[in-house]
């Protein structure tokens, strides 16, 4: 992966959720994908997701609960089947996510955030 290909897919990335268009979003997964997060234990009462199906149940309820969910891309980093990225969220707390590929989807994601904007 090259820099160039990590900035496109950030961008389609928040693009699509921005557009809270859950095929969107979930396209970039890998059906067995995993993904951890502490949203998600305050959602559907685990941290980690397994699978597409069970990602995207997690994630149409988050869609839901927050419906001026907004990302503002601040950074991307790239390795070798890694993209790191970087944004603000509509609570204007930082977030990042170190998403895995195998091909052109994710196969694993993680999730860090910041402290709360009021802080």
């Amino acid at each position: 992966m090259e820099l160039a290909d990590a900035e496109r897919f950030a961008e389609q990335w928040a693009a699509d959720w921005n557009s809270h268009d859950i095929d969107r979003i979930m396209r970039h997964y890998r059906d067995d994908v995993v993904f951890v997060t502490p949203a998600a234990e305050r959602i559907v009462g685990t941290a980690s997701v397994h699978g597409k199906a069970a990602l995207r149940s997690y994630w149409t309820k988050g869609l839901d609960q927050i419906p001026d969910l907004h990302f503002e891309l601040r950074g991307v980093q790239f390795g070798v089947d890694t993209v790191v990225i970087t944004y603000l969220n509509q609570r204007g707390q930082t977030v990042s996510e170190v998403l895995t590929f195998e091909a052109d989807v994710v196969v694993f994601g993680r999730a860090a955030y910041g402290p709360p904007a009021d802080r």
